[in-house]
């Protein structure tokens, strides 16, 4: 994987946590140190469950390596279909952000935490994908880079969220589905014709 596809990729993972840190910071205002704290929360949790879900790819490789491949592009498929397919079938305004919102307006680790996790779920599948088809080498790069553009778009998000600057969470989303698939369509050519 070449750092084009990568950085598509750590985009494509990190929309979430830049729709949820905007939200976040436009209904918590949150300090620039909570800011900063809830962007190093959501680049661990997005780096650190690819890694997990390299892992199970990497060990389950062996016992499924004649399929790898369509499993690969099966999951990111999957997850770039289903980003789609949530934004094309809701009616929410162009402008909107994400309903998910802070417990309190005090933004609290644990509530960091929580938002973190929920937004890097898909990424767990992402990083199995990854460790079916890549080197633990690359897969380390590969989600040191989701890691640190994840807390890029954090911060991001935190200061567009403080000025009430809204995002197109709409779009973004369908945006990032379609990288994803595209990803997933690329690993099946380049195994396919290898």
């Amino acid at each position: 994987m070449g750092f084009v596809e990568a950085f598509l990729l750590s985009l494509a993972l990190c929309v979430d946590t830049l729709v949820v840190s905007t939200t976040t910071a436009f209904h918590s205002r949150p300090s620039w140190r909570q800011g900063l704290l809830m962007a190093t929360v959501f680049g661990l949790c997005q780096g650190g469950f690819p890694l997990l879900g390299a892992l199970i790819g990497d060990v389950a490789h062996s016992f499924i390596q004649a399929v790898d491949h369509w499993i690969a592009f099966a999951l990111l498929a999957f997850i770039g279909g289903k980003m789609i397919w949530d934004q094309v079938g809701s009616r929410k305004d162009e402008g909107s952000t994400s309903d998910l919102r802070p417990p309190t307006s005090d933004l609290r680790l644990s509530t960091c935490f929580l938002l973190g996790i929920a937004t890097s779920i898909d990424a767990f599948a992402v990083g199995i994908g990854l460790g079916l088809g890549h080197s633990m080498a690359t897969v380390l790069w590969v989600v040191a880079l989701v890691g640190a553009v994840t807390f890029l778009a954090a911060l991001l998000g935190i200061a567009l969220g403080r000025r009430n600057i809204p995002i197109p969470e709409r779009t973004a989303n369908i945006i990032a589905g379609a990288v994803l698939i595209g990803l997933g369509v690329k690993i099946l050519i380049e195994h396919l014709a290898g």
